[in-house]
């Protein structure tokens, strides 16, 4: 697998994993789903993968 792909995947890891991460542990009886707060925060998180694995400029 070729640098972006390895880039694209960890970046996709990450989205999911915020996502996971921000709807479990909810109390029993609370709404839950996927607030647009939290689409924005795996967002973020993405795009913060993406950039520290980008390869170094030479």
């Amino acid at each position: 697998m070729n640098d972006r792909g390895w880039r694209t995947f960890f970046a996709v890891l990450a989205g999911v994993a915020v996502i996971y991460f921000g709807t479990t542990g909810r109390e029993p009886g609370e709404d839950g789903g996927v607030s647009g707060g939290l689409i924005v925060l795996a967002l973020l998180a993405a795009a913060l993968v993406w950039h520290l694995t980008r390869p170094a400029a030479k």
